[in-house]
């Protein structure tokens, strides 16, 4: 009987796991040793999951309201590295301070606003709070696209965000680390 690919994810009980450091993931990454859709998360590579059409869009339609919001030193990144202590997850969209020649030799290591869109990845993407938390990106907006609902997570601690709200369809959220940023949910999802 075949494996499902999320048992193969799960080390198995009494395994020897090798967690790797940044460093070590980009080198066997570098050496084609690691595929290319994968994502480093607390010492452990994992596949990132295949992209939906309408997880497309609204990625898209994020990352243009952004780009036309911002102001000079900010820089809108898609599905681009931020690194942090013992991850590099790849968020869907992130905001991140300075110049693209900022970024020739090292990714960011942190944001001010991180988007991560969730059509079946709820779990998976609640799971990098932490991870962005301890790298101090301001806000994390994970975008629950079957419930057509935005949650939003603000005020980085040690393990996690101190603030939590979740807005719906008829609301409007405003981000507090760009505060020029303000989407209207229900066009956000409108066709």
């Amino acid at each position: 009987m075949m494996k499902t690919v999320e048992a193969s994810r799960t080390p198995l009980r009494g395994a020897q796991v090798w967690p790797l450091s940044v460093a070590a993931y980009r080198a066997l990454g570098e050496a084609g040793l690691i595929p290319e859709n994968t994502e480093l998360l607390y010492g452990f590579v994992y596949t990132k999951m295949s992209k939906s059409p309408f997880h497309s869009f609204l990625a898209m339609r994020l990352a243009r309201l952004l780009q036309a919001i911002l102001p000079v030193g900010y820089l809108v990144r898609t599905e681009q590295p931020v690194t942090c202590a013992d991850s590099e997850p790849e968020p869907d969209v992130a905001v991140v301070q300075g110049e693209e020649a900022d970024f020739w030799d090292d990714h960011p290591t942190t944001a001010e606003l991180v988007i991560e869109v969730c059509v079946t990845s709820h779990e998976f993407d609640r799971s990098k709070l932490p991870a962005y938390a301890a790298a101090g990106v301001k806000e994390v907006w994970l975008v629950l696209a079957p419930e057509k609902q935005i949650e939003v997570h603000r005020r980085p601690g040690g393990v996690g965000y101190a603030e939590q709200s979740v807005v719906g369809l008829g609301d409007r959220v405003v981000s507090a680390a760009l505060p020029a940023l303000a989407v209207d949910v229900s066009a956000l999802f409108a066709k």
